[in-house]
Protein backbone atom coordinates (compact mmCIF):
# COMPACT_ATOMS: atom_id res chain seq x y z
CA UNK A 1 0.00 0.00 0.00
CA UNK A 2 1.65 2.72 -0.88
CA UNK A 3 1.51 6.32 1.13
CA UNK A 4 0.61 9.53 -0.74
CA UNK A 5 3.36 12.37 -0.36
CA UNK A 6 1.78 15.88 0.98
CA UNK A 7 2.70 18.75 -1.17
CA UNK A 8 4.86 21.70 0.76
CA UNK A 9 2.78 24.38 2.20
CA UNK A 10 4.47 26.91 -0.33
CA UNK A 11 3.67 25.42 -3.50
CA UNK A 12 -0.08 25.32 -1.79
CA UNK A 13 0.18 28.95 -1.31
CA UNK A 14 1.89 29.75 -4.55
CA UNK A 15 -1.19 27.61 -6.56
CA UNK A 16 -3.63 29.31 -4.12
CA UNK A 17 -1.80 33.14 -4.68
CA UNK A 18 -2.49 32.39 -8.75
CA UNK A 19 -5.61 30.81 -8.74
CA UNK A 20 -7.02 34.62 -6.64
CA UNK A 21 -5.00 36.61 -9.56
CA UNK A 22 -6.58 35.00 -12.06
CA UNK A 23 -10.19 34.82 -10.43
CA UNK A 24 -9.50 38.62 -9.66
CA UNK A 25 -8.54 39.21 -13.35
CA UNK A 26 -11.85 37.26 -14.29
CA UNK A 27 -14.09 39.33 -12.32
CA UNK A 28 -12.23 43.12 -13.61
CA UNK A 29 -12.77 41.88 -17.06
CA UNK A 30 -16.43 40.90 -16.55
CA UNK A 31 -16.89 44.25 -14.62
CA UNK A 32 -15.19 45.99 -17.48
CA UNK A 33 -17.17 44.08 -20.25
CA UNK A 34 -20.29 44.81 -17.63
CA UNK A 35 -18.99 48.84 -17.48
CA UNK A 36 -18.49 49.20 -21.56
CA UNK A 37 -21.90 47.40 -22.19
CA UNK A 38 -23.86 50.53 -19.69
CA UNK A 39 -21.86 53.23 -21.15
CA UNK A 40 -22.76 52.35 -24.56
CA UNK A 41 -26.49 52.03 -23.58
CA UNK A 42 -25.79 55.64 -21.71
CA UNK A 43 -23.62 57.07 -24.56
CA UNK A 44 -26.67 56.40 -27.82
CA UNK A 45 -29.38 57.76 -25.50
CA UNK A 46 -27.27 60.72 -25.16
CA UNK A 47 -25.95 60.85 -28.80
CA UNK A 48 -29.78 60.79 -30.26
CA UNK A 49 -30.63 63.54 -27.53
CA UNK A 50 -27.54 65.85 -28.87
CA UNK A 51 -28.70 65.07 -32.17
CA UNK A 52 -32.28 65.74 -32.14
CA UNK A 53 -31.78 69.22 -30.02
CA UNK A 54 -29.24 70.43 -32.01
CA UNK A 55 -31.31 69.79 -35.65
CA UNK A 56 -34.49 70.87 -33.57
CA UNK A 57 -32.63 74.02 -32.48
CA UNK A 58 -31.30 74.37 -36.56
CA UNK A 59 -35.32 73.78 -37.49
CA UNK A 60 -36.64 76.48 -35.15
CA UNK A 61 -34.09 79.11 -36.70
CA UNK A 62 -34.28 78.27 -40.60
CA UNK A 63 -37.87 78.11 -40.56
CA UNK A 64 -38.31 81.25 -38.29
CA UNK A 65 -41.43 79.32 -35.76
CA UNK A 66 -42.23 79.99 -32.31
CA UNK A 67 -42.26 76.69 -30.09
CA UNK A 68 -45.96 77.94 -28.97
CA UNK A 69 -47.29 77.70 -32.67
CA UNK A 70 -44.99 74.75 -33.44
CA UNK A 71 -46.43 72.89 -30.72
CA UNK A 72 -50.45 74.73 -30.87
CA UNK A 73 -50.49 75.44 -34.89
CA UNK A 74 -53.50 73.73 -36.78
CA UNK A 75 -52.25 74.26 -39.71
CA UNK A 76 -49.19 71.71 -41.50
CA UNK A 77 -48.49 72.93 -44.86
CA UNK A 78 -44.71 72.41 -45.21
CA UNK A 79 -44.92 72.51 -48.90
CA UNK A 80 -46.94 75.85 -49.27
CA UNK A 81 -45.61 79.62 -50.51
CA UNK A 82 -45.91 80.50 -46.95
CA UNK A 83 -44.99 77.27 -44.71
CA UNK A 84 -46.81 76.50 -41.43
CA UNK A 85 -45.58 73.97 -39.24
CA UNK A 86 -48.53 73.33 -36.86
CA UNK A 87 -48.35 69.58 -35.14
CA UNK A 88 -51.04 69.55 -33.10
CA UNK A 89 -53.02 67.77 -36.03
CA UNK A 90 -50.06 65.33 -35.48
CA UNK A 91 -50.19 65.33 -32.02
CA UNK A 92 -54.26 64.74 -31.51
CA UNK A 93 -53.93 62.14 -34.26
CA UNK A 94 -51.27 59.89 -32.24
CA UNK A 95 -52.64 60.24 -29.11
CA UNK A 96 -56.42 59.07 -31.10
CA UNK A 97 -54.85 55.75 -32.27
CA UNK A 98 -52.71 55.64 -28.95
CA UNK A 99 -56.15 56.03 -26.99
CA UNK A 100 -58.40 53.80 -29.22
CA UNK A 101 -56.21 50.96 -29.09
CA UNK A 102 -55.25 50.98 -25.47
CA UNK A 103 -58.82 51.20 -24.97
CA UNK A 104 -58.99 47.88 -27.13
CA UNK A 105 -56.21 45.97 -25.61
CA UNK A 106 -55.94 46.59 -21.94
CA UNK A 107 -58.97 45.29 -20.98
CA UNK A 108 -58.54 42.45 -23.32
CA UNK A 109 -55.11 41.69 -22.03
CA UNK A 110 -55.63 42.46 -18.56
CA UNK A 111 -58.63 39.40 -19.25
CA UNK A 112 -56.38 37.10 -20.81
CA UNK A 113 -53.84 37.32 -18.33
CA UNK A 114 -56.39 36.68 -15.09
CA UNK A 115 -57.48 33.77 -17.12
CA UNK A 116 -54.35 32.69 -18.17
CA UNK A 117 -52.55 32.70 -14.57
CA UNK A 118 -55.81 31.88 -12.35
CA UNK A 119 -58.29 30.26 -14.41
CA UNK A 120 -56.69 27.99 -17.01
CA UNK A 121 -55.28 24.35 -16.34
CA UNK A 122 -51.59 24.38 -16.64
CA UNK A 123 -51.72 22.41 -20.25
CA UNK A 124 -54.37 24.47 -21.61
CA UNK A 125 -51.83 27.65 -20.40
CA UNK A 126 -48.59 25.86 -22.29
CA UNK A 127 -50.41 25.65 -25.46
CA UNK A 128 -52.51 29.15 -25.19
CA UNK A 129 -49.86 31.52 -24.06
CA UNK A 130 -46.84 30.88 -26.96
CA UNK A 131 -50.09 31.52 -29.34
CA UNK A 132 -51.38 34.21 -28.06
CA UNK A 133 -48.03 35.66 -27.83
CA UNK A 134 -47.48 34.77 -32.10
CA UNK A 135 -49.44 37.97 -32.47
CA UNK A 136 -46.48 39.89 -31.44
CA UNK A 137 -44.29 38.36 -34.09
CA UNK A 138 -46.20 39.15 -36.95
CA UNK A 139 -45.05 42.25 -39.19
CA UNK A 140 -46.91 45.47 -38.60
CA UNK A 141 -46.85 46.24 -42.20
CA UNK A 142 -49.41 43.18 -42.47
CA UNK A 143 -51.30 44.64 -39.79
CA UNK A 144 -51.85 47.51 -42.34
CA UNK A 145 -52.90 45.81 -45.10
CA UNK A 146 -55.75 43.99 -42.52
CA UNK A 147 -57.09 47.10 -41.71
CA UNK A 148 -57.03 47.91 -44.80
CA UNK A 149 -58.51 44.84 -46.90
CA UNK A 150 -60.37 43.33 -43.89
CA UNK A 151 -60.96 45.32 -40.76
CA UNK A 152 -62.09 48.71 -43.31
CA UNK A 153 -64.50 46.78 -45.08
CA UNK A 154 -66.53 45.55 -42.30
CA UNK A 155 -67.10 48.93 -40.78
CA UNK A 156 -68.57 49.67 -44.11
CA UNK A 157 -70.41 47.56 -44.13
CA UNK A 158 -71.78 47.87 -40.45
CA UNK A 159 -71.38 51.75 -40.96
CA UNK A 160 -72.76 52.88 -44.37
CA UNK A 161 -75.86 51.20 -44.28
CA UNK A 162 -76.65 53.20 -41.30
CA UNK A 163 -76.22 56.40 -43.56
CA UNK A 164 -72.81 56.85 -41.77
CA UNK A 165 -69.49 57.63 -44.27
CA UNK A 166 -66.54 55.17 -43.79
CA UNK A 167 -63.22 56.77 -45.56
CA UNK A 168 -61.19 54.11 -46.84
CA UNK A 169 -58.40 55.23 -44.40
CA UNK A 170 -59.87 55.79 -41.33
CA UNK A 171 -58.72 55.70 -37.43
CA UNK A 172 -60.80 53.64 -36.15
CA UNK A 173 -59.38 50.80 -38.11
CA UNK A 174 -56.01 51.85 -36.98
CA UNK A 175 -57.10 51.80 -33.55
CA UNK A 176 -58.52 48.31 -34.01
CA UNK A 177 -55.29 46.86 -35.42
CA UNK A 178 -53.16 48.36 -33.17
CA UNK A 179 -55.05 47.48 -30.25
CA UNK A 180 -54.55 43.84 -31.95
CA UNK A 181 -51.05 44.21 -32.03
CA UNK A 182 -50.42 45.22 -28.50
CA UNK A 183 -52.97 42.47 -26.59
CA UNK A 184 -49.76 39.96 -26.42
CA UNK A 185 -47.97 42.50 -24.49
CA UNK A 186 -50.07 43.20 -21.89
CA UNK A 187 -51.47 39.80 -21.97
CA UNK A 188 -48.01 38.09 -21.86
CA UNK A 189 -46.47 40.81 -19.07
CA UNK A 190 -49.54 40.39 -16.89
CA UNK A 191 -49.13 37.01 -16.84
CA UNK A 192 -46.00 36.86 -15.80
CA UNK A 193 -46.40 39.40 -12.80
CA UNK A 194 -50.03 37.59 -12.04
CA UNK A 195 -48.28 34.09 -11.64
CA UNK A 196 -45.43 35.49 -9.39
CA UNK A 197 -47.88 36.75 -6.55
CA UNK A 198 -47.32 34.49 -3.55
CA UNK A 199 -49.55 31.40 -3.41
CA UNK A 200 -50.01 32.25 0.56
CA UNK A 201 -52.13 35.23 -0.78
CA UNK A 202 -54.46 33.16 -2.45
CA UNK A 203 -54.74 30.60 0.28
CA UNK A 204 -55.24 33.14 2.81
CA UNK A 205 -58.23 34.41 0.16
CA UNK A 206 -59.67 31.47 0.24
CA UNK A 207 -59.49 30.51 3.87
CA UNK A 208 -61.84 33.37 4.29
CA UNK A 209 -64.31 32.14 2.26
CA UNK A 210 -63.62 34.20 -0.75
CA UNK A 211 -64.36 33.19 -4.43
CA UNK A 212 -61.80 32.71 -7.37
CA UNK A 213 -63.05 35.62 -8.85
CA UNK A 214 -62.67 37.62 -5.60
CA UNK A 215 -59.50 36.16 -5.20
CA UNK A 216 -57.86 37.10 -8.54
CA UNK A 217 -59.51 40.65 -8.95
CA UNK A 218 -59.44 41.76 -5.13
CA UNK A 219 -56.01 39.95 -4.02
CA UNK A 220 -53.69 38.96 -6.93
CA UNK A 221 -54.57 42.05 -9.37
CA UNK A 222 -54.06 44.62 -6.31
CA UNK A 223 -50.78 42.91 -5.14
CA UNK A 224 -49.26 42.41 -9.21
CA UNK A 225 -50.74 46.14 -9.59
CA UNK A 226 -47.02 47.99 -10.14
CA UNK A 227 -46.04 45.10 -12.95
CA UNK A 228 -49.98 45.54 -14.45
CA UNK A 229 -49.44 49.45 -14.80
CA UNK A 230 -45.76 48.64 -16.47
CA UNK A 231 -47.50 46.58 -18.93
CA UNK A 232 -50.27 49.13 -19.60
CA UNK A 233 -47.42 51.93 -19.93
CA UNK A 234 -45.17 49.91 -22.51
CA UNK A 235 -48.39 49.19 -24.14
CA UNK A 236 -49.14 52.88 -24.88
CA UNK A 237 -45.81 53.11 -25.98
CA UNK A 238 -46.02 51.22 -28.30
CA UNK A 239 -49.08 52.48 -29.87
CA UNK A 240 -47.20 55.76 -29.88
CA UNK A 241 -44.58 54.78 -31.75
CA UNK A 242 -46.11 52.52 -34.39
CA UNK A 243 -45.77 53.81 -37.70
CA UNK A 244 -46.47 51.34 -40.60
CA UNK A 245 -49.80 50.22 -39.62
CA UNK A 246 -51.06 53.28 -38.81
CA UNK A 247 -49.98 54.56 -42.26
CA UNK A 248 -51.78 52.01 -43.91
CA UNK A 249 -54.56 51.99 -41.90
CA UNK A 250 -54.89 55.83 -41.06
CA UNK A 251 -53.69 57.73 -43.86
CA UNK A 252 -52.10 61.05 -43.99
CA UNK A 253 -54.30 63.63 -43.75
CA UNK A 254 -53.20 66.41 -40.85
CA UNK A 255 -56.77 67.10 -39.52
CA UNK A 256 -58.43 67.48 -35.59
CA UNK A 257 -61.80 65.82 -36.31
CA UNK A 258 -63.28 63.76 -33.27
CA UNK A 259 -64.49 61.12 -35.91
CA UNK A 260 -63.28 58.01 -35.82
CA UNK A 261 -64.21 56.98 -39.22
CA UNK A 262 -61.79 59.93 -41.28
CA UNK A 263 -58.51 59.74 -42.12
CA UNK A 264 -55.82 61.55 -39.81
CA UNK A 265 -52.12 61.43 -39.77
CA UNK A 266 -49.94 61.03 -36.63
CA UNK A 267 -46.13 61.81 -35.67
CA UNK A 268 -45.01 58.95 -37.06
CA UNK A 269 -46.58 59.05 -40.09
CA UNK A 270 -45.45 62.45 -40.98
CA UNK A 271 -41.55 61.25 -40.64
CA UNK A 272 -42.38 58.41 -43.01
CA UNK A 273 -44.20 60.97 -45.79
CA UNK A 274 -41.54 63.57 -45.60
CA UNK A 275 -38.64 61.10 -45.39
CA UNK A 276 -40.04 59.61 -48.63
CA UNK A 277 -40.92 62.68 -50.00
CA UNK A 278 -38.96 65.10 -51.98
CA UNK A 279 -37.21 67.29 -49.06
CA UNK A 280 -34.07 69.01 -49.68
CA UNK A 281 -31.55 67.95 -47.08
CA UNK A 282 -31.16 70.76 -44.41
CA UNK A 283 -34.44 72.74 -45.29
CA UNK A 284 -36.97 73.78 -43.06
CA UNK A 285 -39.28 70.85 -43.70
CA UNK A 286 -36.50 68.31 -43.66
CA UNK A 287 -35.40 69.66 -40.35
CA UNK A 288 -38.89 69.00 -39.12
CA UNK A 289 -38.62 65.30 -38.90
CA UNK A 290 -36.23 66.25 -36.06
CA UNK A 291 -38.72 68.25 -33.98
CA UNK A 292 -41.27 66.39 -34.89
CA UNK A 293 -39.56 63.54 -33.51
CA UNK A 294 -38.00 65.57 -30.63
CA UNK A 295 -41.82 65.78 -29.40
CA UNK A 296 -42.01 62.37 -29.87
CA UNK A 297 -38.86 61.36 -27.71
CA UNK A 298 -40.54 63.89 -24.73
CA UNK A 299 -44.10 61.87 -24.91
CA UNK A 300 -42.77 58.89 -24.61
CA UNK A 301 -39.93 60.37 -21.62
CA UNK A 302 -42.70 61.52 -19.64
CA UNK A 303 -44.56 58.00 -19.71
CA UNK A 304 -41.50 56.58 -18.80
CA UNK A 305 -41.56 58.77 -15.71
CA UNK A 306 -44.55 57.88 -15.13
CA UNK A 307 -44.35 54.66 -15.13
CA UNK A 308 -41.49 54.86 -12.61
CA UNK A 309 -43.50 56.83 -10.15
CA UNK A 310 -46.45 54.12 -10.55
CA UNK A 311 -44.03 51.46 -9.67
CA UNK A 312 -42.02 53.37 -6.40
CA UNK A 313 -45.59 54.27 -5.32
CA UNK A 314 -46.91 50.47 -5.57
CA UNK A 315 -44.07 48.52 -4.65
CA UNK A 316 -43.88 50.72 -1.52
CA UNK A 317 -47.38 49.60 -1.06
CA UNK A 318 -47.33 45.65 -1.60
CA UNK A 319 -43.88 45.18 -0.10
Amino acid sequence: MSATIPKPADADDELWSGSSKLRAVRESGVSLFLLFCATVTVLTTAGIIVVLGLETAEFFRKSGVGLVDFLTGTELKPDARSPKYGILPLVWGTFVVAAGSTIIALPVGLLSAIYLSEYAPRGLRAILKPTLELLAGIPTIVYGYLALLVVTPVLKAIFEPLGIRVETFNALSACIVVGVMIIPMVSSLSEDVLSAVPRGLREAGYGLGATKFEVSTRIVVPAALSGVVASFILALSRAIGETMAVVLAAGMRPQISLNPLTSIETMTTYIVAVTNGEASYGSPKYLSLFAVGMVLFAITLTLNIVSGLVLRRYREVYQ
